[in-house]
């Protein structure tokens, strides 16, 4: 029963992680989040075969059926990374959803979509080295809202302790310094907003622990990229979003307390 349940909620992201797609591409343009979706450089209009995710991308050997061009390769990560996340959450919050079905429903929806706007944050940053203030500030909102609404127990509508609403400045601080004193050449000024947002999701012990591993898997993926791609140096700049995403999401999800 819990690998069937996982699978159909694994199968939910990844057609979730297909809008998300939409909206990563569409962000920031004149185009709108609704209408059907086109190849991006003929502009054909897709059958529905060709929009089943991650299979069509398979399928259709990573190339457009009318002109050929290549897809990019974010559809289908996007779409895995979703349907990752999705699963991922269900496992952590299994015990609410046999017990308590309204509780699941409300603890469920709130972390993946704020783990989905974080993923959207992340392969933004990724393509143009900046996170938009727009997300930033939504993700800072529903931070703030959530705690007083969930806990490691999931909907649980109480008062917030102090460490708990000073979680996000704590962590935002020192990013935000490293950003001042560098002029922006360590850490984008975006990071810091980002942070705050997910110190009030995860708490003080989480998000300092996801900081933490950020860093280390930034640090190696930044020195693999110096080492062995042309043309990368020290100086190159490296967006620091997916870092954050992703420790936070394994910080989550494995309840890791390195401090």
């Amino acid at each position: 029963m819990e690998i069937i349940l996982t699978i159909i909620f694994f199968c939910f992201g990844l057609i979730i992680g297909s809008f998300l797609n939409v909206v990563i591409f569409r962000l920031n343009t004149e185009k709108s989040f609704g209408g059907r979706s086109a190849c991006m450089s003929c502009q054909n209009k897709l059958s529905w075969y060709e929009l089943i995710p991650v299979v069509s991308f398979l399928f259709l050997g990573g190339r457009c059926k009318n002109c050929k061009t290549k897809i990019s390769g974010q559809y289908p990560i996007v779409e895995t990374a979703t349907g990752i996340i999705f699963a991922a959450i269900f496992l952590k919050f299994q015990d609410i959803f046999f017990l308590d079905a309204i509780n699941f429903s409300l603890t469920y929806a709130y972390y993946v979509t704020m783990f989905s706007l974080l993923l959207v944050i992340a392969v933004y940053d990724f393509k143009h080295k900046i996170i938009p203030d727009t997300l930033s500030i939504i993700f800072g909102i529903l931070g703030f809202f959530g705690l007083f609404f969930f806990s490691d127990f999931g909907f649980y509508p109480h008062m917030p302790s102090l460490l708990e609403f000073m979680s996000g400045l704590l962590i935002a601080t020192p990013l935000a310094l490293f950003w001042l004193v560098s002029k922006g050449a360590w850490m984008g000024l975006g990071d810091a907003k980002l942070a705050l947002g997910l110190g009030w999701l995860l708490g003080l012990s989480r998000v300092f622990s996801g900081a933490v591993v950020a860093f280390w898997i930034g640090a190696i993926v930044g020195l693999f990229l110096v080492l062995f791609k042309k043309n990368y140096g020290m100086k190159s700049e490296i967006p620091f979003a997916p870092y954050l995403a992703l420790g936070a999401f394994l910080a989550f999800i494995f309840e890791l307390h390195l401090f």
